[in-house]
């Protein structure tokens, strides 16, 4: 933040006052969790273990499915796109996180947080959109197994993908632009570990209305519509479901959507705990709800759909077995 010397203060008239209060900041103090610096380092190098397994995870994964042949299949594909997304939103917060703990720093930029605001709507939300069409995925491979191949073809996940990648950074540069119309004044604590947009707008001196509005008009159809198409599609699955003669069945179709289902409740559950309550009411229980959705997830999700996944397994033995060789 730009600093003048008090002498020069003092020599200043009101009206030069005015408009030097009204200068932005130069740079944001992320104050993480605990403000404790012993905490913090712990939390810090336990962040750092938990990126480095996230990395190799989501990265083995991906290796897996673009080396077996038998992947190359719809679910995979979505699931491939999924490792890489979550691969970005650990690489959006914890690097510089564990770098300004190395520093010995609290600071960032103010091009660093508009970067690091752009960067966190678009993955994150690009997480959410991969999840819905997943959820349409499984929805077509259990109501509509006849027709499944014709319907999920490769050129319709391809544009799938393509049009949530174009409409999530349409929404995320939206929203960066509208943040930096902003004025910030004297206060340039963030009472996070990262830029979070909410806490970062709350911060502002200036009028809020704009970007708030947005924020519940197009930021709420942003994220109730892949939530939307979850809840739809697993509403028709379930409806067939429960249509199945054997319980054999019924186990079968179940077991191809249960670790979906436990990704998608995991994520949205957290979001849903943060950013639908009033923004007055912020506070650390919603950090550690953020860290679920921004660190958890990306960190459990190799797991899920791996320990559970007969094809996933002998893929990650055979890629791990020809690494060796």
């Amino acid at each position: 933040m730009i600093l003048l010397p008090c002498d020069d203060i003092f020599s200043l008239s009101p009206a030069d006052m005015g408009r030097d209060n009204q200068t932005r900041v130069t740079e944001f103090l992320l104050l993480g969790f605990s403000g404790q610096s012993e905490q913090e380092e712990v939390l810090s190098g336990l962040f750092l273990c938990i990126y480095l397994i996230t990395i190799i995870g989501n990265l083995l994964i991906v290796l897996a499915i673009g080396c077996d042949r038998h992947l190359h299949t719809p679910m995979y594909f979505f699931l491939a796109n999924l490792s890489c997304v979550d691969i970005c939103v650990s690489s959006v917060t914890i690097p510089k996180m564990v770098v300004n703990h190395i520093l010995g720093s609290q600071s960032i930029s103010y091009a660093e947080c508009m970067t690091q605001i752009y960067f966190f709507i678009t993955f994150t939300n690009m997480d959410g959109f991969l999840l819905s069409v997943m959820a349409y995925d499984r929805y077509n491979a259990i109501c509509c197994p006849l027709h499944y191949t014709m319907i999920m073809r490769p050129k319709l996940c391809v544009l799938l993908v393509a049009a949530s990648w174009v409409v999530i950074n349409l929404h995320a540069l939206l929203h960066t632009l509208l943040m930096r119309t902003l004025t910030f004044c004297s206060n340039n604590a963030v009472h996070h570990f990262f830029c979070d947009p909410y806490t970062v707008l709350k911060l502002s001196c200036s009028n809020t209305f704009i970007n708030e509005l947005m924020v519940l008009t197009e930021g709420g159809l942003i994220f109730m519509t892949p939530f939307t198409c979850i809840i739809v599609s697993y509403a028709f699955i379930f409806s067939n479901v429960l249509k199945l003669p054997s319980a054999h069945g019924v186990r079968k179709a179940l077991s191809t959507c249960g670790s979906h289902l436990t990704v998608v409740s995991l994520f949205y559950g957290a979001i849903l705990g943060v950013y639908m309550r009033p923004s007055s009411s912020y506070s650390v229980q919603d950090v550690v709800a953020t860290v679920i959705f921004t660190v958890v997830t990306p960190l459990v999700n190799p797991f899920i759909y791996s320990l559970r996944n007969r094809d996933m397994k002998r893929a990650l033995r055979k890629l791990i077995s020809d690494s060796i060789v």
